[in-house]
């Protein structure tokens, strides 16, 4: 993994200056090397920050191709690489490296921009084409890996993050439009940052900047529209167990050590077991541990490590510590926080570093492969109308109550019932948050959009014809494209990780696993309510019995205003009577204010304002940080 920035002028020439500032910005991105491209005449530029993984002593990037009229920078791993490359030098192609990151440069020769189709793991690049004077840039079918970019006078600048843009030269000012749209469902739409100006390339799409003219294209969407029929279960166990097998065994090849992430739950716990049963090599796991016994997973994540035999590291967390680190995630992640499991996940990179490890396997994406959230199982027992089973199915997960599922009044969803013929319960679980966010927003913002609905911006954005699909599968797809990419990837994950240079591996966003799973019945997911299940019976040799067993519970932290200190009280106030947070015009300051007294005084609505308190230090951090203008 590595941080990467492009630059294509219509005038004048590149910056040098400019290009190492941004450079030094991603540097916990790749610590381990730099280097830097310039066209003749200076008006287009690559730059990549390295960190070492695959090829540790002769893949330095950018990388040229033969007659060096073909450059590229890349961040992320190509998995299967070996193979391509063998085919490719039979073809006549000559490799410079021994990384991964060299097969997209000769794809590209060798098949255009259909090379996408035949890269496997997670990415983004940027190459440019001297003779076509074209340059290309992609991104992974998910969005495991971040990219994004901005349009200053018809000059063309990429980065991987947009701290890297400012460095550039891209102006500082907060997106209003984006921030009304976190402010009433959390995420920003899926092409969109929380910066004005700055575009994000979505998951699963690339583009084109040749002459005046830049346009993105779709090269990949996952697809519900089918599913196997007339199937034997106990087949399609094992078909599953073999391709996600392929998935961790790729993604155990590396030229350094590599780690594991660790939780109480089945996902974790399934990609450690495969490891260690595929890895000739020792692979430790992290976990982290909260004092707090309710939200403490480490009993299980203990009995998980003794029965695959592999020693465990343990990072405990107090809340001092959550609020204290909170500042350090948001401004790496570049989000939005709505529970202390973000700082949690910094600290846990944290310690993975300092352990020694650049390379960590986690269970992230399985929720969205083999429909885990309880919100899924929600939304097929409304189809069912059981309600009982609804109701104590939201007695079951109540650390998920005004986060994952609703929690008193909303905001109008007609949109998406205009669309759909149900909301999604994820998305009403967004519109209960939203009105409560919305109590303490300012009268002149909320006036300045008062026309716009988010949902129907969000329904308006999604082109595919999602009535096709089973309502749980529609719900699964409109949470790959908002939550997935959004938070879970790029601020719980590459965000947190490449604070500390860790690369995450994700074996269950294997777009061959997906592209498997996408086509079962729903009952293979979710069996008699037990959510999962073909993750669960197609690896119970290496999950112990309480895993098995287990619930799904969603990683989260103890609600940071429940259980926090003075001592925190005292950080928080600080954040939001700052006078660069008290000068923002989106809040009503005095609301605020009113909510930090209610945290103080240990109210009972705590628990669910929590995710707002949580929102609005995430954008007082923000403005702090990168001093953004309105």
């Amino acid at each position: 993994m590595c941080g990467i920035i492009a630059v294509k002028l219509q005038q004048g020439i590149v910056e040098t200056d400019k290009l190492q500032l941004a450079l030094d910005t991603l540097h916990t991105r790749g610590p381990d090397g730099e280097g830097l491209w310039q066209s003749d005449s200076r008006q287009v530029a690559l730059g990549h920050k390295r960190l070492s993984i695959i090829g540790l002593g002769n893949s330095q990037q950018p990388i040229s191709n033969e007659d060096k009229t073909i450059h590229i920078v890349v961040n992320g791993e190509f998995y299967g690489f070996e193979e391509i490359r063998t085919k490719l030098e039979e073809q006549g192609h000559q490799f410079q490296t021994d990384s991964d990151s060299e097969i997209a440069l000769h794809l590209y020769e060798q098949y255009g921009l259909d090379c996408l189709d035949y890269l496997r793991g997670e990415f983004a690049f940027v190459l440019y084409d001297e003779k076509k004077e074209q340059l290309f840039a992609a991104r992974d079918r998910f969005g495991i890996k971040p990219l994004c970019y901005a349009i200053v006078e018809n000059n063309l600048f990429i980065a991987s993050q947009a701290k890297a843009l400012f460095a550039l030269g891209v102006e500082k000012y907060w997106d209003h439009q984006s921030l009304f749209h976190s402010c009433h469902m959390q995420y920003v739409l899926p092409d969109r940052t929380l910066f004005r100006g700055i575009t994000q390339l979505q998951p699963g799409y690339f583009l084109i900047a040749k002459d005046k003219k830049l346009t993105s294209h779709c090269y990949w969407d996952s697809n519900y529209s089918s599913s196997v029929k007339n199937y034997d279960a106990n087949e399609l166990i094992a078909q599953f167990r073999d391709i996600f097998s392929e998935a961790v065994k790729l993604r155990l090849r590396a030229d350094v050590p590599i780690c594991c992430h660790l939780s109480g739950g089945l996902d974790s716990s399934a990609v450690l077991g495969l490891a260690v049963k595929y890895s000739n090599k020792p692979i430790p796991a992290f976990c982290v541990s909260f004092s707090e016994q309710n939200y403490n997973e480490l009993a299980i994540a203990k009995e998980t490590a003794q029965l695959v035999g592999v020693p465990l590291h343990v990072v405990p967390i107090s809340q001092e510590k959550l609020i204290a680190h909170l500042s350090d995630a948001v401004y790496a992640s570049e989000g939005i926080a709505i529970n202390g499991h973000l700082p949690a996940k910094y600290l846990l990179n944290q310690a993975i570093r300092q352990a020694g490890y650049k390379v960590a396997l986690t269970g992230e994406g399985s929720d969205e492969v083999v429909a885990g959230y309880p919100h899924f199982r929600m939304d097929l027992l409304r189809q069912q109308q059981n309600h009982q089973e609804m109701e104590s199915l939201q007695q079951k997960n109540l650390a998920s109550v005004g986060i994952m599922l609703a929690e008193g009044n909303s905001l109008s969803t007609d949109a998406i019932l205009q669309r759909l013929a149900f909301v999604p319960s994820f998305l009403q679980a967004k519109a209960s948050l939203g009105y409560k966010l919305r109590g303490f927003l300012s009268e002149d913002f909320k006036q300045s959009f008062v026309a716009k609905d988010s949902y129907r911006d969000l329904m308006n954005h999604i082109t595919a014809d999602l009535t096709s699909f089973e309502q749980v599968n529609q719900s699964m797809y409109l949470w790959q494209k908002t939550s997935l990419p959004n938070y879970i990837l790029k601020t719980l994950g590459d965000g947190c990780e490449m604070a500390h240079s860790i690369e995450g591996r994700l074996p269950f966003l294997d777009h061959k696993l997906f592209e498997f799973v996408q086509t079962l019945p729903t009952n293979l997911k979710i069996n008699k309510l037990v959510e999962k299940y073909i993750l669960r019976e197609a690896t119970r040799d290496v999950l112990s019995e309480r895993v098995y067993k287990r619930q799904k519970h969603p990683f989260v932290a103890p609600p940071i205003s429940v259980f926090s200190s003075h001592s925190s009280h005292e950080m928080m106030n600080d954040l939001l009577t700052s006078q660069s947070f008290c000068h923002l015009s989106i809040f009503n300051h005095a609301k605020v204010a009113e909510l930090l007294a209610m945290c103080q005084k240990k109210d009972s609505r705590q628990q669910v304002f929590d995710p707002v308190l949580l929102t609005i230090l995430s954008i007082a951090i923000l403005n702090q940080c990168y001093q953004l203008k309105e």
